[in-house]
C-alpha cells in the first residue's frame, strides 16, 4: 500500500517536471512563477512561519515589507521549480545567457592544498542550479542531503542533480562521506542554514538570535584541514541572470579547545550566510522554522 501511495504521489510530480522541462524557457519560468504565487495562498501556515522569522531576523522592517519579501520569495521559488525541471536541457555552452560565475579560481586555489574543498552555501537563490552548473563545467560535487520521503521522487530529483556527476551523501552518513570525499581531494557542498538539534548542532548567533546549527562542517574542517569556501548563487535582476559568487576561503579558527573551536567556526559560517541573506532577503527560504530548537530553558518561538 505504501509503494502504491508513493507511486500515486509521484505521478503529478513527474508530470510537472516533464511539462516544465519541455516548455520554452520563458514560458516555463512564467508558469513556475505562477505556481509559486499560488502556493503562497494555499499554505498559510508556512506564510505564518515566514512572518515570524522575518519579525525575529529583520525587526526594523515594517510588516508590509515582510509581506513583500514573502510574496517575492514564493515567486522566486516557483521559478526555481521551473529551473530545476529544465536541468536536463542544459549543455555546456548554452547557459551563458542566464548564468555566470565570478571567482571560480578560488575553488581551484583551495583545491591545490590537496585536502579537498568544503563549500559553504545555503537555501538562498538558485542553490540547485549552482551545483548543477559546477558539475556541468567539469567539477562534480558531493553534497549532503536528507533523502526525500517518497523514494520515486527522491530518485528523480537525484537523477537530475547527478546528470553531470554530482553525488549525494545521505545525512545519516554525512561525517563518513565527507571525510572520504576530503581524503580523495573532492569538492563537497553543505547547506548550513537549517535548524539542527544537539548533539549534531551547536547554538550560534544568526540574525542576533541563537540558532542551533549543524556543526559537521566545522568538525570536518578542523579534522582534515580542508579549506571552507563560501559560495552563493543569486538572481541579479539588473543583469537578468544568475550569478554564482565564490568568496575567499574562511580561516579555520584553532585555539586548542576542540569544542570551543567547533562553536567558533560554526558561528563564522553562520555569520557569512547571514551576510548573504541580508543582501538578497527575497531569495532565502524564510518559511523554514530556522529557530525551532531552543537553548535549555528558553520558550518556543513558534
Amino acid at each position: 500500500m505504501s509503494q502504491f501511495r508513493h507511486r500515486l504521489e509521484f505521478l503529478p510530480v513527474w508530470l510537472v517536471a516533464r511539462t516544465l522541462g519541455l516548455l520554452p524557457r520563458a514560458a516555463a519560468l512564467r508558469v513556475g512563477a505562477t505556481v509559486g504565487a499560488t502556493f503562497y495562498h494555499c499554505y498559510p501556515r508556512l506564510v505564518r512561519v515566514g512572518r515570524r522569522n522575518l519579525a525575529l531576523a529583520l525587526p526594523a522592517l515594517p510588516p508590509e515589507q515582510h509581506q513583500r519579501i514573502l510574496r517575492r520569495l514564493y515567486w522566486h521559488l516557483g521559478r526555481q521549480l521551473a529551473e530545476f525541471c529544465m536541468l536536463p536541457k542544459h549543455r555546456p555552452g548554452n547557459v551563458d545567457r542566464f548564468f555566470e560565475v565570478r571567482h571560480l579560481e578560488r575553488f581551484f586555489a583551495a583545491q591545490q592544498q590537496g585536502k579537498g574543498v568544503l563549500i559553504l552555501t545555503g537555501h538562498l537563490g538558485a542553490w540547485e542550479l549552482s551545483s548543477f552548473m559546477t558539475s556541468m563545467a567539469g567539477h562534480p560535487l558531493k553534497f549532503v542531503i536528507r533523502p526525500l520521503d517518497n523514494p520515486f521522487v527522491n530518485e528523480l530529483v537525484n537523477r537530475y542533480r547527478g546528470l553531470y556527476g554530482n553525488r549525494p551523501i545521505g545525512k545519516q552518513v554525512a561525517a563518513r562521506g565527507l571525510l572520504q570525499a576530503m581524503s580523495q581531494g573532492e569538492w563537497a557542498g553543505i547547506l548550513l542554514d537549517q535548524n539542527s538539534a544537539p548533539p549534531q548542532g551547536v547554538f550560534v548567533p544568526f540574525f542576533g538570535v541563537q540558532a542551533c546549527t549543524n556543526a559537521g562542517m566545522a568538525k570536518i574542517a578542523l579534522r582534515t584541514g580542508a579549506p571552507v569556501v563560501p559560495s552563493f548563487t543569486v538572481w541579479e535582476e539588473s543583469l537578468g541572470k544568475y550569478v554564482m559568487y565564490v568568496d575567499e576561503p574562511l580561516p579555520t579558527l584553532r585555539s586548542g579547545d576542540e569544542q570551543a573551536d567547533v562553536v567558533a567556526n560554526t558561528a563564522q559560517y553562520a555569520a557569512v550566510t547571514e551576510k548573504w541573506i541580508r543582501r538578497y532577503p527575497e531569495q532565502w527560504l524564510w518559511v523554514h522554522r530556522r529557530w525551532k530548537t531552543r537553548p535549555a530553558g528558553e520558550p518556543a518561538l513558534y
